[in-house]
């Protein structure tokens, strides 16, 4: 349950009530997470071309349907990853990411999931939005609307966004700089925590009998001035049943992880192995306690990719099949995208390592590079890895062996949890609903029934 949030030296601090026992005595119970684009792939950039996918992707049935099988498989939320642009860093052209098919969102996420919570009751819902191009008025507004409209569903998975493509789109020649971008990106958060607090609970009484609509003494002007934001307030919008969404973040970078320390609840991390992901959730819990908050209230998801079979071999051969499926000059153009840099000026055969980097997602370049340079992999075999799964591990084997995986990371202190991401659509998310859910269940690691009304509530049950 949300509580009045204060203001430390640090800033503006959201706190949370604690339960009368507290959440580190219960059972430690994993999350699960979808990860989703309005478009034709996720992290496997062939997921479009295998026979059993379906790509209708402009069919409102398509979300609905998803949604449900999600929701009966107990997934704590979905969320929309999204680029406001098509990718041309490559060759200077988006021709090989629209002709392969490459990681496109075409349709604005945040209708989609209105029509997504129309037919759900429990499962939460993400959305991505940049703070960057975004006034925080209007995303205090838009996202407090849909809590209300999901009953208290809403995530919101802050970026400040990564390439100058998305910039031009906004009327900018470039992003800037990192760190600049994540100073605003902290008074947009203040200013929208801000507006979401500006009504207080109960303010809305809509008494018929006496009169009287809203109490005004509990409606408050926000006053917000910082070197980039400005807003009055207070929000259009009552409060909403969270108080707030649900914060989700993926900052890689030092500056990044610091944001994440400071706000999210959820953070999406791409790391190769579970020694990485190790080293990386020590390092976010120790910043979550640094900036003032209960290390179990940020809950760190790496991103897996789940391929399971009737047999370890059969699904070994469905993962040789799906991957063989990736185009290589959507590899290409997809790390160009990440590391801000056209790829087609260098050799195939060199090692990614070697390629300097003076713009784009630093924090990006640095996962790949973690994933390729203890197999020294080449930049053409380190691009086509990437666009299998973004060099994320694949979770391959039986509905048995794909939980003994996902229990060894969870128990090893790797994570508090997951965020999968599909190489058949919908395939593998009725696959790992049908088969995978009720195996963790059986072990006591998953929920079997939602407990709690809202999102923040799933994360906490």
């Amino acid at each position: 349950m949300l509580k009045t949030p204060y203001w430390t030296a640090s800033g503006y601090i959201p706190v949370y009530e604690k339960d009368s026992e507290s959440r580190v005595s219960k059972t430690r119970k994993m999350r699960l997470v979808a990860f989703l684009k309005t478009g034709p792939t996720a992290h496997h950039h062939g997921m479009w071309r295998h026979p059993e996918t379906d790509n209708d992707f402009l069919d409102p049935a398509w979300y609905e349907h998803v949604a449900r099988v999600l929701e009966k498989g107990k997934f704590d939320c979905l969320f929309f990853a999204d680029t406001l642009g098509l990718f041309d860093n490559y060759r200077g052209s988006f021709d090989a990411i629209l002709k392969g098919g490459g990681q496109m969102g075409f349709l604005d996420p945040l209708p989609v999931l209105a029509v997504m919570a129309r037919v759900t009751e429990h499962i939460g819902l993400g959305a991505t939005m940049s703070t960057t191009f975004h006034n925080p008025y209007q995303i205090a507004r838009t996202l407090g609307t849909l809590d209300h409209l999901s009953k208290g569903r809403m995530a919101w998975n802050v970026v400040s966004s990564i390439s100058n493509l998305e910039a031009r789109n906004f009327g900018q020649d470039e992003l800037p700089p990192r760190n600049v971008r994540y100073d605003r990106a902290d008074e947009v958060m203040e200013a929208c925590f801000r507006l979401w607090e500006s009504w207080e609970p109960g303010a809305l009484i809509v008494d018929k009998k006496s009169g009287v609509f809203a109490d005004p003494s509990k409606v408050h002007y926000v006053d917000y001035a910082g070197k980039w934001i400005k807003t009055r307030g207070p929000l259009t919008v009552p409060r909403s049943p969270q108080g707030h969404p649900v914060i989700m973040q993926a900052g890689a970078s030092d500056r990044g992880r610091e944001f994440a320390a400071r706000w999210s609840e959820m953070i999406f991390t791409l790391q190769y192995s579970k020694p990485d992901m190790q080293a990386f959730y020590a390092d976010i819990k120790g910043r979550v306690a640094k900036a003032g908050r209960a290390p179990e209230d940020c809950n760190v998801l790496p991103s897996v990719d789940p391929i399971i079979g009737e047999t370890e071999s059969i699904a070994r051969e469905k993962q040789a099949y799906i991957n063989e499926m990736v185009d290589p000059e959507v590899a290409l153009a997809l790390v160009s995208t990440h590391i801000g840099v056209d790829l087609s000026k260098y050799r195939l055969d060199q090692p990614l390592e070697n390629i300097e980097v003076e713009a784009g997602a630093r924090g990006s370049f640095e996962v790949i590079l973690q994933g390729t340079k203890s197999q020294g992999l080449t930049l053409g075999e380190a691009a086509k890895r990437f666009a299998t799964s973004e060099l994320c591990p694949q979770i391959v084997g039986t509905p048995e062996s794909v939980a003994d995986q996902l229990q060894d990371y969870f128990e090893s202190r790797a994570c508090d949890g997951f965020i999968l991401t599909p190489t058949v659509f919908p395939g593998t998310w009725e696959q790992f609903a049908r088969a995978v859910v009720p195996e963790l269940q059986r072990r006591g690691l998953f929920r079997t029934e939602y407990t709690g009304r809202t999102l923040r509530e799933h994360l906490h049950d």
